[in-house]
């Protein structure tokens, strides 16, 4: 019986597993190439052969496979930060700041006294146009870090050193801002600076205990004018009471004056109309009765008449009554 030729079933599978290797090789690559997950706090910008084509929000979405399209997740619903003259170690585990002396050429100011001022502060920024903060500008943090020291240099430079070492913090820190924004938006960078926080604002060493004794008769200037301010309020009020009182008090015064004097003359008037009536009578009424006001309280007066010849006899007209009766 002749011989056959028998291939092995093995060498005909062979193939077969290579093909189909592939084929889930390239499910897989094709199915992990076209899709894509965007975090609540990003937005994706999607790119068809390095071109822009559109900014996706959060979520689960497609893309062409293979490279086409690319897509680049960006941060834009949290605030991101810059420090200047320190750097934080292990952000949001423990306060821990670096040798300040590493980054003093960043923080170390001219004021407008032309003192020497280390002045250390952060930035918070959010991003607004993720397409313009990935494609507008090269090197995006050189960029923001090389702005804002020019602006604090700026705002520093026009303030003497006792204003930036206290009062003048405030103004810095707003000022900055809205400095900042101004220029980053010439810039299309596509974020927006939402703080400034000004740090620790200290002189250069060498001087620090003098810029201490200085500091310290601020504080007590400022207490002493808020002493003086306390009693100014404490007795000015009160002296502006009393003032009213007296002015109070003169008026009321006037005002009975001025009623008197006004009943004065209503009853000189009425006495005046009976006078006209009967002359003699009014006047002889009158005398007696400016008589009797006069000597009403008096003892030991003696009367007597205009000719000095006798004694009126007014005393004894009251016992001479008695007697009659």
């Amino acid at each position: 019986m002749p011989e056959r030729n028998v291939t092995p079933v093995t060498g005909l599978l062979k193939p077969a597993y290579i093909i189909a290797g592939l084929v889930v090789l390239a499910a897989i690559v094709l199915f992990s190439t076209s899709f894509y997950v965007v975090d609540e706090t990003e937005q994706a910008v999607l790119l068809t052969f390095g071109k822009y084509t559109s900014t996706e929000d959060p979520g689960l979405h497609f893309k062409l496979p293979f490279g086409i399209q690319r897509n680049y997740n960006v941060p834009t619903k949290i605030y991101q930060s810059e420090q200047f003259g320190f750097r934080e170690l292990k952000p949001g585990v423990v306060s821990e700041y670096d040798d300040g002396s590493a980054y003093d050429g960043e923080s170390i100011m001219l004021t407008g006294d032309l003192n020497i001022v280390d002045v250390e502060w952060v930035i918070q920024y959010q991003i607004r146009d993720p397409r313009a903060w990935l494609f507008n500008t090269e090197d995006r943090h050189r960029t923001i870090r090389d702005i804002s020291q020019s602006v604090v240099n700026l705002l520093v430079g026009d303030r003497n050193i006792l204003d930036v070492l206290g009062a003048a913090r405030l103004s810095i820190e707003s000022e900055g801002r809205i400095l900042m924004n101004n220029i980053l938006q010439g810039y299309g960078l596509g974020i927006e600076i939402m703080a400034v926080q000004l740090q620790n604002i200290v002189p250069p060493e060498g001087v620090t205990a003098a810029f201490q004794d200085v500091n310290k008769a601020q504080q007590d200037m400022n207490r002493l004018i808020n002493e003086g301010k306390e009693a100014y309020n404490a007795e000015i009020p009160k002296a502006r009471g009393e003032a009213d009182r007296i002015v109070q008090v003169a008026k009321g015064y006037a005002a009975e004056r001025v009623n008197k004097a006004n009943g004065d003359v209503a009853r000189f008037i009425s006495v005046y109309e009976e006078y006209r009536k009967a002359p003699e009578v009014t006047r002889a009424r009158l005398y007696y009765e400016m008589m009797e006001e006069i000597f009403a309280d008096a003892s030991g007066v003696e009367l007597i008449d205009s000719e000095l010849g006798n004694l009126v006899p007014i005393k004894t007209l009251g016992a001479a009554v008695t007697g009659g009766r």
